[in-house]
Order: C-alpha cells, then sequence, then structure tokens
C-alpha cells in the first residue's frame, strides 16, 4: 500500500510530522481495542421494528 493513499488531507496542508503523529494515534488506539469487541454477537444490537408490538403504553419508555 502506498503511503500516498493512506491518510488524505480534506483541506489544509498536513505537514509529515502531523500525518506521522495522527498515524500514531490511530494505531494506539486500534491496539488498544479489548478482544471482546472484534468477536461478532450472535445477536444483533438493535431489533427490528416489525417484530415490536404495535402499541405501547402511554407511560412506557420505550418510544
Amino acid at each position: 500500500m502506498s503511503t500516498d493513499t493512506l491518510l488524505r488531507v480534506e483541506k489544509g496542508n498536513a505537514e509529515p510530522e502531523e500525518l506521522a503523529a495522527i498515524t500514531a494515534i490511530l494505531l494506539a488506539r486500534a491496539a488498544a481495542t479489548p478482544e471482546a469487541a472484534t468477536i461478532p454477537r450472535s445477536q444483533a444490537g438493535w431489533r427490528r421494528l416489525e417484530r415490536t408490538p404495535g402499541f405501547r403504553g402511554p407511560r412506557s419508555w420505550q418510544g
């Protein structure tokens, strides 16, 4: 992979030192990610709207 396409500056001009600093930060954050976050779930973290009941009570905290 070419280093020219690794990061792209959208606005302004970044010096090589600035690009190196942001690259180091991103790599450190990626390395600090807990292993549990990378294991796929067996169930979705969201619910499908068509599977929810049609009526919720007026005092319900959901929705």
